[in-house]
């Protein structure tokens, strides 16, 4: 433990001093320039290192990834499209696809509600009982997703009839008298990766919280009163007063939301390992890469999540520039 602990602080110390001789490098650099062009150029020779770690850590591992994606299973040859037309015409892809559809959808906005729905019921309480309900609700986002995969599966854990139960529901519905359910086994309806959603959400519901919270703390109490001095319900000054004032909060916490889901993988990976028909893109990679060593698949899958997640970002920069010129 103690010998982490110093490679830990010699590792934190290297970085800091190896950052200090950079910078002063590049200050010298710029002094040896003649005054006019100093001024101008030290600037860009400062952001010069973020530049290159951008370019080195994801340019140009993105453009490498798509060129791997053109070419077969040991990326030697070029194959053109057809590990996405391979893929896209697979009826398991397909449903991979739906399944990571079908989290999209739903663990996003119920985040969002949830989180909402706490954040409004716990400002209601006085600051003591509002410290520690949010503490409460908060303490997921302190574990990590492979150590809450672990613990919900013992939850959801199955055994047959006439064994014991460790599972906590499966011991809930033996004790009322009827026989254990495979939980993550029940494919039908989607019902095993729901429950994987709800264990998400019992993570990611804190971080909602936290947000909407301030956000909602936030809103001016005068144009609160105001309303209720017009005769506004509760439900109306929520709607038409509270949301429009937060709802830039609500948007950043949802696109957080969605693209954390878009790649979701340890959660499926811990608790299925994508059988059962609860597979998703992430866990889909995983499994083209290092099980079937198939390097071309796995650059197009990484690829058409990069092609969906394009879009929601260029909306989130959009909508930043939005609230930036609003304020």
């Amino acid at each position: 433990m103690l010998a982490k602990s110093l490679t830990a602080i010699v590792t934190v110390l290297i970085g800091v001093s190896a950052a200090l001789v950079l910078y002063w490098v590049l200050n010298k650099i710029a002094e040896l320039l003649p005054t006019k062009w100093e001024g101008r150029l030290k600037p860009y020779l400062y952001i010069l290192p973020a530049y290159a770690a951008i370019t080195f850590y994801l340019i140009y591992p993105a453009v490498q990834t798509l060129v791997y994606s053109f070419k077969d299973s040991s990326s030697t040859d070029w194959v053109g499209t057809a590990n996405y037309t391979d893929l896209l015409g697979s009826a398991t892809f397909q449903q991979t696809l739906f399944n990571t559809v079908l989290w999209m959808i739903i663990v996003p906005v119920v985040t969002v509600a949830m989180g909402l729905a706490v954040a409004v019921l716990a400002d209601r309480l006085n600051p003591r009982a509002e410290s520690a309900a949010k503490t409460i609700i908060f303490l997921p986002m302190a574990i990590s997703m492979v150590g809450a995969g672990t613990v919900w599966r013992f939850i959801y854990a199955y055994a047959p009839e006439g064994r014991p139960q460790v599972g906590l529901m499966n011991a809930i519905v033996t004790g009322l008298g009827f026989n254990p359910i495979p939980w993550l086994e029940q494919s039908q309806f989607h019902l095993n990766s729901l429950l994987l959603m709800v264990m998400l959400l019992w993570a990611q519901v804190g971080f909602s919280m936290v947000l909407l919270s301030a956000a909602v703390k936030g809103v001016p109490v005068d144009t609160i009163e105001a309303a209720r001095i017009d005769g506004a319900s509760e439900r109306q000054i929520f709607a038409s007063v509270t949301v429009p004032q937060i709802w830039g909060t609500v948007i950043t916490v949802f696109i957080t939301t969605l693209i954390s889901v878009m790649k979701i993988f340890d959660i499926i990976y811990v608790m299925t390992n994508g059988n059962f028909n609860t597979n998703v893109l992430g866990n889909e990679f995983f499994v083209q890469l290092f099980n079937n060593f198939n390097n071309g698949a796995a650059a197009a899958i990484v690829v058409m999540l990069m092609i969906a997640t394009i879009p929601i970002m260029i909306y989130q920069v959009r909508h930043f520039r939005k609230e930036e010129m609003a304020a």
